[in-house]
């Protein structure tokens, strides 16, 4: 949504595709897992007293209306892009069958899963630790609107610090929010290293994938220790 309060910003749209398109001219298989909260929050909506399934439904939705505007944006670019979603609507995508993504990656098409998982109760950070492992990724991005994970929010309390490292177990210890419990869980048991970043910055992705250190890596405990810098 941009900087609007609600809704499909198409500049935001459309610096997400080229920046996606700039990886994939790299060679490099991309599959991306889209969230739904620029248009309707299960979560905030079961709180409100709706029935937290149908809330949670109803989020998926608006996760195939985002993946369709980023599928559009990219084949703009001409950008071969495939949408995959966990829920049946085959007038608008491939219903997500893993061994098709797969070959599609390896066509060099980019890979959009909506839906989240196709179950409620299950956030899209988990839906997209899920994907990625099943897809045999090598790293999860995931992209935020900070430039990594902070010991507070930042915006709020000008001494949070930032981590550049930190394995699974301190974030689910310290309750730090780089994905929720499950996702990060998943990720720890088939160590699958996530790296939380901001996804405004132009470029970011690449830098990422060519190495350089930016935002916050999240990995195992038989790396390298967590180290902490001043924000």
């Amino acid at each position: 949504m941009g900087d609007k309060g609600y809704g499909i910003d198409a500049n935001t749209v459309n610096f997400m595709a080229g920046e996606l398109k700039g990886v994939s001219n790299l060679g490099i298989q991309i599959s991306v897992v889209i969230g739904g909260g620029n248009i309707f929050r299960g979560v905030q909506a079961s709180l409100e007293g709706m029935e937290r399934a149908s809330a949670d439904y109803m989020g998926m939705l608006a996760t195939v209306i985002n993946a369709l505007a980023l599928q559009n944006a990219l084949e703009r670019l001409n950008v071969p892009t495939r949408v995959q979603s966990a829920i049946e609507m085959r007038e608008l995508a491939e219903p997500y069958i893993r061994r098709k993504a797969v070959r599609h990656l390896e066509k060099g098409r980019i890979v959009i899963f909506a839906a989240g998982t196709g179950n409620p109760y299950f956030t899209t950070d988990t839906a997209a630790a899920l994907r990625a492992m099943e897809i045999g990724a090598d790293v999860i991005l995931k992209g935020t609107k900070v430039d990594g994970v902070y010991s507070a929010d930042p915006v709020k309390d000008p001494t949070a610090t930032k981590y550049s490292q930190l394995t699974y177990m301190e974030v689910l210890k310290k309750g730090l929010g780089v994905m929720d419990s499950t996702a990060v869980s998943l990720c720890m048991d088939n160590n699958l290293p996530i790296v939380v970043f901001n996804l405004r910055g132009k470029g970011s992705i690449r830098k990422i994938l060519e190495g350089k250190k930016i935002g916050t890596l999240v990995r195992g405990d038989n790396d390298s220790g967590a180290k902490k810098k001043d924000k």
